[in-house]
């Protein structure tokens, strides 16, 4: 059934929502969907989590607890408008360095704008590259995050290993991702604001709902809780744990690099 999850063995590579493509054609669609929304993009988690992923994001830098140091160094993954990197050096009283990483310039270019804004340019720095090829040598960071970005990877093993390359030892792993919602009258209610209202407030936002059919989609798609941490330890995380958010709206899944 096109609609069924993931599993650890892989398959979100050819997995456009709940489109089979072919290998290699799955990036190019995704970068268009972001540089439809980049400049709606908070707009666009607001609708598709009813505004919970502020509190979810907070939920990850306290998480994380990055340290007061200017040698703190993170690696924010998808993280093109800066949302969670702003938290991480804000949470290190603005001594922490976050790299920004995203293969979508026009969510860099968002990010970039609004760090200005906010007075953090010196604090951060934004790459255009790919989180299947991180153009960083390994051992470079102490933290990864990557929020509501890992699903949209076409080959997720081969990013959870690069982020395994680049972090120190005694690094940790970061991933907040929607996921499979656990209780029972929830899972119902979500599954009907999901298909029948974001794709249409995406269209009253933006001018287009097909974006968000796309993310709802590959929301499904996304292996569940325990299959993700499955493939987080296949990439060599040890005390791999999951927390859930919301019922299972969410989950932060968390790795160390031992």
């Amino acid at each position: 059934m096109a609609e069924s999850r993931t599993s650890a063995d892989g398959g979100m590579e050819t997995s456009y929502g709940f489109r089979d493509v072919a290998v290699g054609e799955k990036q190019g669609l995704v970068n268009e969907v972001f540089h439809k929304v980049a400049k709606r993009y908070d707009i666009m988690n607001d609708v598709m989590s009813a505004g919970l992923h502020r509190v979810w994001k907070d939920a990850l830098v306290a998480a994380l607890n990055p340290r007061k140091e200017e040698s703190y160094k993170v690696l924010d993954v998808a993280g093109g408008t800066g949302d969670i990197a702003f938290r991480i050096v804000e949470a290190s009283n603005r001594l922490a360095h976050a790299t920004v990483l995203d293969i979508n310039g026009s969510m860099l270019a968002v990010g970039a704008e609004r760090a200005e804004k906010k007075g953090l340019s010196d604090n951060l720095t934004f790459v255009e590259a790919n989180a299947e090829e991180l153009p960083f040598e390994a051992n470079t960071f102490d933290a990864y995050t990557i929020a509501f970005g890992i699903r949209n990877v076409p080959r997720i093993d081969v990013a959870l290993s690069e982020a395994f390359r680049v972090l120190k030892r005694g690094g940790r792993l970061l991933v907040l991702e929607f996921s499979e919602v656990e209780m029972p009258l929830l899972d119902k209610f979500y599954d009907q604001w999901s298909f029948k209202a974001i794709p249409r407030f995406g269209k009253m936002i933006t001018g287009e709902s097909e974006p968000y059919q796309y993310l709802v989609e590959s929301i499904r798609k996304f292996p569940n809780q325990e299959a993700f941490a499955a493939m987080i330890r296949s990439a060599g995380f040890s005390r791999v744990t999951f927390t859930n958010y919301t019922g299972g709206i969410a989950a932060l899944h968390s790795g160390w690099k031992i």
